[in-house]
């Protein structure tokens, strides 16, 4: 646990349960369920971030946006070998369903895989 990122930004958009939500400055307050998938920043001095992201809220207040999520890992910190792993690990057990597989589990573990390795791909890497 702990603070993945701070920083001002012009806009944010991330993954909600119903589809892509997009936030520029001055949006009106609101809260929303967040899915597994990526999340884009635009800083307020013109750098881009990618995030893969893992179910949350997001709160956007006045001048703030707060995400609380299970889990977040900046583009740059994705290791794309070992998510590239964990989907084929995923997908196998997926493919094979023994009698004491967790289907949910394998499920999100496919998500979350796919996540990852979609967002090394959104941010060029």
């Amino acid at each position: 646990m702990g603070e993945t990122l701070n920083t001002m930004a012009r806009s944010l958009r991330v993954s909600a349960w119903d589809g892509q939500v997009g936030v520029l400055a001055g949006h009106a307050p609101m809260i929303e369920l967040l899915a597994i998938g990526p999340t884009f920043v635009a800083e307020a001095d013109g750098a881009h971030r990618w995030l893969a992201t893992v179910n949350g809220i997001m709160h956007v207040k006045r001048d703030e946006v707060v995400l609380l999520v299970r889990a977040a890992e900046e583009a740059p910190e994705i290791d794309v070998e070992r998510a590239q792993h964990a989907l084929q690990r995923a997908r196998e057990r997926l493919a094979v369903r023994p009698d004491e597989l967790d289907v949910s589990r394998a499920e999100l573990a496919l998500a979350r895989a796919l996540n990852r390795l979609r967002v090394a791909e959104l941010a060029g890497r």
